[in-house]
């Protein structure tokens, strides 16, 4: 089990992918706002971050530029979940530093295998 959270401002993704990750026996953290989202990672420290690019305060990259230069969330896996789904958006996403990429929506029948796959204490296994 670990602790992961959701930065997502659409409340059908952030219910779908809560559901899935508490059925599979993860704690899940919740954030509806990308200002929400860094506050609650520096306090929780939680194991892998799943974040939405186009939020309200504060978008993906901006969640992404404050974590990656905060101390107690070094190591953390942060990955994007998003719409954005053209050419070229993939390799953005990465190119900014985020550990992962999926696109929305989100696949019910493996999004829990492949969130797993970037937990810390998993990642060898995958």
């Amino acid at each position: 089990m670990a602790r992961i959270l959701i930065i997502e401002d659409n409340q059908a993704n952030l219910e779908l992918a809560q559901y899935l990750l508490e059925h599979s026996g993860h704690k899940v953290l919740l954030a509806t706002d990308g200002q929400m989202g860094v506050a609650v990672a520096r306090r929780e420290k939680p194991e892998l971050i799943i974040c939405d690019l186009q939020m309200p305060v504060l978008d993906g990259y901006g969640v992404l530029e404050k974590l990656k230069l905060d101390a107690a969330i070094e190591g953390t896996p942060i990955v994007a979940v998003t719409a954005f789904s053209m050419s070229g958006d993939e390799e953005k996403v990465r190119m900014a530093g985020f550990d992962g990429y999926f696109s929305k929506p989100i696949e019910p029948e493996t999004f829990v295998q492949q969130i797993e796959a970037f937990l810390p204490s998993r990642a060898g296994d995958a």
